[in-house]
């Protein structure tokens, strides 16, 4: 049997909710979802580590996580650009998620160009479903795609969230 995976877990208050951040020991970045979404990020964590092949343990801060996601709520935008994530995933998916990081900051792209660029331009849905299972939003910056109309279109955490955080990231004014 596989050694259980041992995840650290904080929570971070944010104007637009609750904040669940889930580390590994290492300090990487496993998963992020709003406190409100807790079941879904669960059975996310269920999908890619399997049923008790995780556990989650109470941690202050794992890997300066927390502290870098309170700048980036205080306006520190780039507080997340480099901070370390790892998770499971198909391999389409985490190209994907790969090209969602390589989104500038207040930038904003189609489903349609998020496809190109990892070179399926005809895998727009497939590109979109992928978005929709990113685990860690905005680090992996899934609110920065947006319809082809430029409309807000799917957001795991719920439109009224992620319209904040692209005008927190100055890309809608």
């Amino acid at each position: 049997m596989a050694e259980q995976l041992q995840f650290l877990v904080d929570r971070l208050a944010t104007p637009v909710g609750e904040l669940v951040i889930v580390a590994d020991r290492a300090g990487k970045l496993r998963t992020i979802d709003w406190t409100d979404h807790e079941t879904r990020m669960r059975q996310l964590l269920d999908r890619y580590y399997g049923k008790g092949g995780y556990a989650l343990d109470r941690a202050r801060d794992p890997g300066g996580l927390t502290r870098a996601m309170r700048a980036y709520f205080k306006g520190d935008i780039a507080a997340i650009d480099t901070l370390p994530v790892e998770t499971a995933g198909t391999p389409f998916q985490t190209r994907i998620w790969r090209a969602l990081r390589r989104i500038g900051k207040g930038r904003t792209i189609s489903y349609a160009e998020l496809a190109r660029r990892i070179g399926k331009p005809r895998a727009i849905r497939a590109a979109g479903l992928a978005n929709g299972q990113n685990p860690i939003s905005i680090v992996v910056p899934c609110h920065r795609v947006i319809g082809s109309d430029g409309s807000l279109t799917g957001y795991g955490g719920g439109l009224p969230r992620k319209q904040w955080l692209l005008e927190h990231e100055g890309a809608l004014r």
